[in-house]
């Protein structure tokens, strides 16, 4: 028998519910699993032991497996094989009669991994075979209850040609190999914790291994193995340093130890995510692990180090504790996103970690609340659970996970982290589950909170402060807000801590005392703003202070505070917290950047206010602050964080004021931006540490600024840094100028750094991206040239977003040109796509899905495009569920 499960998407794709979750009737006990890897047949024989959920009645219930382009071959219950009409089967799922507690149900499929360009469940990359099974792949490999909540012990046994493929690698750790008489070997892993399917992994191909062990702190020794392509041999240590960080770290932050004898890490050219943490196989981009001085930056550094840690950090946070539905996600994600935040703080720049994470929340995810897609860190609904990997899922999940860490104070925030793991160990669980715990854990009621995770938006806070100096008592009443969002208009109040100081006239915060208050003074003060309106009143302030509101970001929200521009001068020169010293900097530069705009919309003249330039010369010249701080604070708000503030988005104003602004601070600033890059050219070898990085970023910040005046001696400078530049950080700053200026050198450098990289995938990947990203008039025609380009395919996500989804998602002013040309190129693009890769085609439409906030002729441009695509007559899920909730009333 061959049946053959299609895969043909419904003309309306079904919703499915949170409210409608259902405990399985059945569960898998063990799952053995059998590949005979061959590239347009592999042979994939499944054995499930099959349980009755004791919590669940099963009379009278079928068992329902999801599968999804298989080929049924055979299969088999309790040894007895079934003929067609003995089961059910459709695109999406194989369907048995009731079965008995403990039955043994045998499948066998056939699948074709080369033709396989969706990058879910089994596929090629490179010529190793590989497997992404999160959230819905391995539904794509064998039939199988494909959900979180059934969590089984796995064997897995691989079969392939030994001379293609000598490494063979699956979860667990391996029990047993051998050789076949026709050329072919074996390779069985036995992984003895029970896990979800989408845990799953295999890997098989001619990989180079780079390995080292790890002492856990109870003494037991595990094996580090990181595997690449040969050629890539010489690009392993920095991750493997970084695991050994995050195995100590973890330790000693959370007392969460390895479980296993071995940890792999693998990485492959072609895959949809940064990584995945399946069980002691992880699998990793290759942008994600592999890097050397020469070609690799400051921020891929960084990157590799964080992503390291959080897919290490899973095996506790995601892997024995895991997450009961796909609802749940930020569960796992979120609390694994603010580990891996708080691993990077601590061996780097506490400081610089928080301002970038904030960054990335205020641009992408607060831009995400204000969209049609806006949803709950737990969402209520979707279509294609693949379109909730989200910044408000990750990063928004963080931050409601760092909010409970300040109002619980670290060590009851450990107290919880502890209560959870022992408590839920080897569960899928929610998370009211992980917010119990720190109830219990602390005695406390966190009811209100809840609200965290089931409403959607960005609350708004308005702060009005009133000092009575008679009475020496300052009165500061905050009131929150939340604007609706698609399914819910009206929020209850959200439990917001607002961590508040005062400064006296010289920045140094005043003691803190709450009327009414019994706790001892502080220095600042933890609010927790649980009403609509609530009035805090402070006693013993002898002088009017400066409110410093909402330290270290402590709440992801919107601050409405009136501040005049000497205040907010003050705060950017004084302010002891870093990130409000920031702040303060870029809600200065946010004031006088909307004023322009307004300005160029009359067509009146442009000027800078000389004050504000004075307020940048501080920073820029103060002798104590961080470089990197220093780099961050002269960093102009992002374009799309500015149109985020606009009532109307005017994308050629924006840009206007923009350009500028750091034209004019250019010229005021020159000679100081001329002094600190000459303090800070150097020639030493690459190291990445915290000061090291902080000098490049402030170096390459003045040669940027020096690039937009200083005429012949700017473009000299900038050429001169990328002929010399030892490493990639200080090379590509320099091309990244060079690729924004009409100067004569441009092309022929761009080719002839192309020519010097062109054997290394992640370093052409930022040779596409800088020119997609190019402010030249002619970028759109440049990035359609590329697409010709012999190193750019469709196939491979890492190419189509440096290039496609550079242009449409980070390059504003071309991407909006008023004639639309953007608009019908990216949806091209997505239907060309769709066909190949619907995950990376949801996530590049989604660029236009925002058009309402745009003028008339724009709005019209693009709802034509988002038009176009939904009327193809086969659309995936992914992007129908975008395309279908963007044109929503």
């Amino acid at each position: 028998m061959a049946d053959i499960a299609k895969d043909s998407a419904p003309s309306t794709p079904r919703t499915i519910f949170l409210k409608d979750y259902q405990p399985p009737v059945y569960l898998i006990e063990e799952v053995v699993l059998h590949f005979e890897l061959d590239p347009t047949r592999t042979r994939v024989g499944s054995r499930l032991c099959v349980r009755h959920n004791p919590s669940q009645s099963a009379d009278g219930q079928p068992l329902v497996l999801n599968g999804k382009q298989l080929e049924l071959v055979s299969l088999r219950v309790d040894g007895e094989r079934l003929e067609p009409h003995q089961y059910q089967l459709d695109e999406e799922q194989l369907t048995l009669a009731p079965l008995r507690d403990g039955a043994v149900v045998e499948i066998e499929t056939c699948i074709a991994p080369a033709q396989n360009t969706a990058l879910e469940g089994l596929y090629i990359s490179g010529g190793m075979y590989c497997t992404q099974c999160e959230a819905e792949g391995f539904r794509r490999i064998t039939f199988f209850p494909d959900r979180p909540d059934v969590m089984a012990r796995y064997s897995t046994t691989l079969v392939a040609d030994k001379q293609q493929y000598p490494v063979l690698l699956s979860n667990g750790n391996p029990v047993a190999n051998g050789e076949t008489s026709d050329g072919r070997h074996w390779a069985t892993w036995e992984d003895p914790f029970p896990k979800p399917s989408y845990l799953f992994a295999l890997v098989a191909g001619n990989l180079y291994c780079q390995q080292d062990r790890f002492t856990t702190r109870s003494g037991r020794e595990v094996t580090l193995k990181i595997y690449v392509e040969p050629e890539n041999n010489g690009k392993c240590d920095h991750a493997l340093h970084s695991l050994k960080q995050a195995m100590h770290w973890d330790e000693e932050s959370y007392g969460r130890e390895y479980d296993l004898d071995i940890f792999m890490i693998v990485a492959v050219d072609d895959f949809n995510l940064g990584a995945m943490e399946n069980k002691g196989l992880n699998i990793f981009n290759s942008a994600c692990v592999l890097a050397s001085p020469d070609s690799a930056t400051d921020a891929d550094y960084y990157n590799i180090q964080s992503i390291i840690g959080h897919e290490y950090f899973h095996n506790w946070s995601g892997n024995r504790v895991t997450c009961r539905d796909w609802f749940q996600l930020s569960l796992k994600e979120g609390f694994t996103v603010f580990r891996d935040q708080e691993f990077s703080a601590d061996l780097n720049s506490r400081p610089v970690k928080r301002i970038a994470d904030v960054n990335i929340l205020r641009v992408h995810q607060f831009a995400q609340d204000a969209s049609p897609m806006a949803h709950p860190v737990r969402p209520d609904s979707y279509m294609e659970i693949s379109n909730f990997y989200t910044v408000t899922v990750y990063n928004k999940g963080a931050e409601v996970v760092r909010m409970l860490h300040g109002l619980l104070g670290p060590a009851g925030f450990r107290k919880g982290c502890d209560l959870y793991f022992e408590r839920h160990d080897g569960q899928a669980v929610t998370t009211d589950d992980f917010v119990a715990a720190m109830e219990d854990a602390n005695a406390v009621e966190l009811d209100q909170f809840r609200r965290w995770y089931s409403q959607a938006g960005t609350p708004m806070i308005k702060a009005i402060s009133n000092y009575d100096a008679q009475r020496q008592r300052l009165e500061l009443t905050l009131e929150q807000s939340c604007p609706p969002t698609p399914g819910q208009e009206k929020k209850l109040p959200f439990h917001i801590p607002v961590d508040v100081a005062l400064l006296d006239e010289n920045g140094n915060p005043v003691p803190l005392k709450l009327e009414d208050d019994a706790d001892a003074t502080t220095q600042h003060k933890m609010l927790a703003l649980r009403e609509y309106r609530q009035a805090f009143h402070f006693t013993g302030i002898s002088r009017p202070p400066v409110v410093s509101l909402l330290r270290g970001f402590s709440a992801p929200v919107k601050l409405d505070i009136q501040r005049s521009t000497r205040e907010l001068a003050f705060l950017f020169a004084h302010d002891p917290d870093p990130f409000n010293r920031w702040d303060a900097g870029q809600t200065l530069a946010l004031q006088t950047l909307l004023q322009l705009i307004d300005r160029i919309g009359q067509g009146a003249p442009l000027e800078l206010d000389p004050a504000f330039v004075e307020a940048f010369r501080a920073t820029l010249e103060h002798p104590q602050l961080d470089p990197a701080l220093i780099a961050q604070a002269l960093t102009l708000p992002a374009e799309s964080y500015i149109a985020d503030q606009c009532e109307t988005v005017d994308v050629d104003a924006i840009h206007g004021a923009r350009e500028f602004v750091r034209a004019r601070l250019a010229q005021s600033l020159q000679p100081s931006l001329s002094a600190i890059y000459q303090r800070y050219d150097s020639d030493e070898p690459y190291r990445f540490t915290a000061t090291a990085m902080a000098q490049r970023a402030l170096k390459n910040l003045c040669l940027n600024y020096l690039a937009e005046t200083d005429g012949a001696q700017g473009r000299d400078r900038c050429l001169r840094q990328l002929d010399n530049a030892n490493n990639m950080t200080d090379s590509l700053a320099a091309l990244s100028i060079l690729a924004d200026q009409a100067w004569p050198e441009r092309e022929a450098r761009l080719a002839q750094f192309y020519r010097r990289w062109q054997h290394d995938p992640q370093v052409v990947d930022k040779w596409f991206g800088i020119q997609a990203a190019s402010r030249l008039p002619d970028t759109l025609e440049q990035v359609k040239t590329l697409l010709r380009h012999p190193a750019f395919r469709l196939t491979n996500p890492n190419k189509v977003r440096a290039l496609i989804g550079r242009f449409s998602m980070g390059n504003p002013v071309r991407f909006h040109a008023a004639n639309g040309e953007g608009y019908r190129f990216l949806a091209d693009q997505v239907l060309a796509l769709d066909a190949i890769n619907p995950q990376i085609a949801a996530r590049l439409v989604s660029a236009m899905s925002r058009w309402r906030r745009f003028d008339p002729g724009r709005q019209t441009l693009m709802r034509q495009e988002l038009e176009r695509i939904a009327a193809q007559a086969k659309l995936s899920r992914d992007v129908f569920e975008i395309v279908s909730k963007s044109l929503e009333d």
